[in-house]
């Protein structure tokens, strides 16, 4: 661990973009529990169910400490505003378009969300530094195992080339990268970036493999298995993603040797699964075999990913603990009474 290391400090305020998101509310959650202010902020588009977004929030806004605004990261002036009245210590954008797929179909939403309002908040933390007010200390923003592309060479290290990105999201947050690190180096402001591998838990994204695959098992349809099952991804639990987030938050990265405080980490779980084995273990937790059809490779997807997260470990002594097998089973409990409910209210 690094000798400068330096536990959650719960008096500092949190602003979290895209805090109505699947590691977003996770994350709130947990440094509400943990005694911290957090400022959420979200724009509950229907890129999918909204009810997912709310259900999240709902169970945010019972805490004294959190407070949630509805705004879009890309409305510069309402970005600005929120940053000059809250005056956040740490600032954790996951506000973003994910999906690699849907970047095929809806380009602009990428541009729009992942580019123009990732340079809003880099402004917007750049004018807190330049205002008398006070300072963002760090910013950590969520980049992604995608930016790898379909490199040969595992597990993948930060030190890895990554300037062949695959699909227009992975470009996207290459590009964030980019913008965050130059952003550091003219306005010091401290940054960390996360290139998160395959997250999965209760309350996910359905637009994520194992939830889709959830839905069509218990509905009795058949689930679309790509390059005909032979892939590999790094799934990770949210609540290790959250841990390592914790762990960083009051520790911006050590200076480098032109003295800008940029890094960047792997979150993953470091130890890859073939999809077939994610998905029997799937079927194990839902009590319900699945009816499978099996296609090529789709545009813009990946044969594997696999996070090297030696950094991490050394740096925070940051260590995954939860198996395929634990995970799948917590977000199989979830998922089942969240289908209850679901049932119910479109009976009534």
């Amino acid at each position: 661990m690094r000798a400068d290391y330096r536990k959650p400090d719960c008096t500092k305020k949190v602003l979290i973009t895209g805090a109505a998101g699947f590691i977003g509310g996770h994350l709130a959650e947990r440094l509400l529990k943990d005694g911290f202010t957090v400022l959420g902020v979200d724009n509950l588009n229907d890129y999918y169910d909204v009810r997912l977004k709310e259900l999240r929030i709902s169970g945010l806004i019972k805490f004294e400490k959190f407070k949630f605004e509805k705004l879009d990261i890309s409305e510069k002036k309402e970005v600005e505003r929120v940053f000059s009245e809250y005056q956040p210590d740490i600032v954790v954008n996951l506000a973003a378009q994910a999906g690699v797929r849907y970047s095929i179909e809806n380009p602009d939403a990428y541009i729009e969300s992942n580019i123009i309002g990732f340079y809003n908040i880099l402004e917007a933390c750049r004018h807190s530094r330049q205002e008398g007010r006070r300072p963002v200390e760090h910013l950590l923003f969520a980049s992604s195992s995608s930016v790898y592309g379909n490199q040969k060479k595992t597990p993948f290290s930060v030190t890895d080339p990554v300037d062949r990105p695959i699909s227009l999201y992975a470009a996207t947050k290459k590009s964030n990268e980019l913008m965050a690190y130059t952003y550091c180096h003219l306005y010091q402001i401290p940054s960390t970036g996360l290139r998160f591998f395959t997250v999965y838990g209760p309350c996910g994204r359905p637009d994520m493999a194992y939830f889709g695959f959830s839905e069509k098992i218990m509905k009795g349809e058949p689930i679309r298995i790509f390059n005909h099952g032979d892939l590999y991804r790094d799934f990770t639990y949210v609540d290790d993603i959250v841990e390592g987030i914790v762990r960083m938050l009051n520790n911006p990265p050590v200076p480098n040797e032109e003295g800008d405080q940029y890094k960047v980490y792997n979150i993953g779980n470091n130890k890859p699964v073939k999809l077939m084995d994610f998905i029997e273990t799937l079927e194990k937790v839902l009590g319900k075999k699945a009816l499978k059809e099996y296609y090529p490779m789709q545009p813009g997807d990946v044969y594997q990913t696999y996070a090297d997260v030696d950094e991490l470990t050394a740096d925070f002594d940051y260590r995954p603990s939860t198996g395929i097998e634990e995970g799948l089973a917590r977000f199989a409990e979830w998922y089942q009474d969240w289908r209850k409910r679901r049932t119910e209210e479109e009976i009534h």
